[in-house]
């Protein structure tokens, strides 16, 4: 089965929305799998990963009961990360290169091939999702598709924190790997609370030598209907 197949299996393509989101995500997934091996050592371990974002995520890790998914895990670092938190975790990518190097070198995790825009799991499953930076290349028009998904997963009450890269306006940027965007935070907050979020806190990152970066934890809406 090609990868793109596989997506599709994950939920149904049919619109000319969806086919264009499942090529740009093929795309997206190819052009990671040509530089797996350089991004699992540069980037694939909590060696390379600041401070601030650690305790970030650490934090949402206290706040968070149930099951967790990483969405978008890449070689799986940060899942295992919250696995020695002793939350149950899984970890999905569309990155077959990404997922094969997770699953050999963090055996007791679950790690699963899959789109985040189509994720097999069942509605109100998860207590917690981590996306941590893995909607930065959806473009503006498609970014409601995977915020969606995390909503339907996400048990009421359940959180998800957000990574992204922060800017004035919604533009695309260059990135070593594939084409990206960067997004104000008011307005990722309006994808998210569309989509039944509350948010809850934002946090923004900058320093010489790096572009700004953004997280916002927010909150599944209990009372908010899905749409």
């Amino acid at each position: 089965m090609s990868l793109s197949e596989g997506m599709i299996e994950g939920g149904a393509a049919s619109s000319s929305q969806s086919v264009d989101t499942l090529r740009a995500m093929t795309d997206v997934a190819q052009a990671y799998s040509r530089r797996a091996a350089e991004y699992t050592d540069r980037l694939g371990s909590m060696d390379a990963v600041h401070p601030a974002d650690r305790q970030l995520i650490d934090s949402w890790a206290e706040m968070v009961s149930g099951p967790v998914l990483d969405a978008g895990c890449g070689p799986g670092h940060w899942t295992k990360h919250i696995a020695d938190r002793s939350l149950d975790v899984c970890g999905i990518d569309i990155v077959p290169a990404f997922i094969e190097h997770a699953r050999s070198t963090y055996p007791g995790i679950r790690f699963d091939l899959g789109s985040i825009d189509h994720l097999e799991a069942p509605d109100d499953h998860f207590g917690g999702v981590l996306s941590w930076y893995s909607t930065i290349h959806h473009h503006p028009s498609r970014i409601s598709i995977p915020i969606g998904e995390f909503a339907r997963v996400l048990r009421p009450g359940g959180a998800l924190v957000l990574g992204f890269f922060d800017g004035s306006t919604t533009d695309e940027i260059d990135h070593a790997v594939a084409p990206a965007y960067r997004w104000p935070a008011s307005a990722l907050h309006e994808v998210l609370e569309t989509n039944g979020f509350e948010v809850l806190e934002t946090y923004r990152r900058t320093g010489r030598g790096h572009r700004p970066h953004g997280a916002i934890l927010c909150q599944q809406n209990v009372d908010a209907p899905q749409i």
